[in-house]
């Protein structure tokens, strides 16, 4: 059995990257209420993640071209921007391998999860020099709306229940949680 799941890995990793285009559905375990999917463009370097949770869903695009993360809340009627690190964000390869193990496997042996804070009331809407910088499927995605650049924090936020859940279920959570001012 083991020889099975390692060739399988073997297969997903050549298979991702010789694909120009992949599309994976990924359902929450248990929750027939959250479906996600996303597609990798191996070409473009970029992957796009539509989450369906009723007032909860959320696009995020993944763009390794010009090194930045940006999701849509419906929600919050907004849009939020982190800069790609290594430390927290996987590369486009291995994302697409651990979509390809949850399909095939039904099991991810990593999931991980990212915390991030923005500043309410500190947002902007982006201009010519901001689409440059970010790119053109963050500008399509994004255009029109406020644009909140978020900070990583290296653990849960106390009040982690007013935070909001976007990314890639079962693989890469993305929890955005709004900067509390001191008193």
């Amino acid at each position: 059995m083991n020889g099975f799941a390692a060739i399988l890995i073997l297969l997903g990793v050549f298979w991702t990257q010789t694909s120009a285009l992949q599309t994976f559905v990924l359902n929450e375990p248990n929750n027939d209420y959250v479906t996600a999917t996303m597609t990798i463009s191996n070409e473009k370097n970029f992957a796009d993640v539509h989450v369906r949770s009723g007032l909860y869903s959320s696009d995020t695009i993944f763009d390794y071209s010009h090194g930045y993360v940006a999701t849509r809340l419906f929600s919050r009627n907004a849009c939020f921007i982190l800069k790609i690190s290594e430390a927290s964000i996987p590369e486009l390869q291995e994302i697409g391998r651990l979509a390809f193990e949850k399909k095939t496997m039904k099991k991810v042996y990593s999931p991980q999860n990212v915390w991030v804070q923005f500043q309410s009331g500190n947002s902007v809407f982006g201009n010519i020099k901001d689409w440059f910088l970010y790119g053109k499927p963050i500008e399509q995605l994004c255009k029109g709306l406020p644009l909140y650049k978020l900070v990583k924090t290296e653990q849960p936020l106390l009040k982690s229940h007013s935070c909001a859940s976007a990314g890639i279920p079962t693989i890469l959570g993305i929890n955005i949680c709004e900067k509390l001012q001191k008193s």
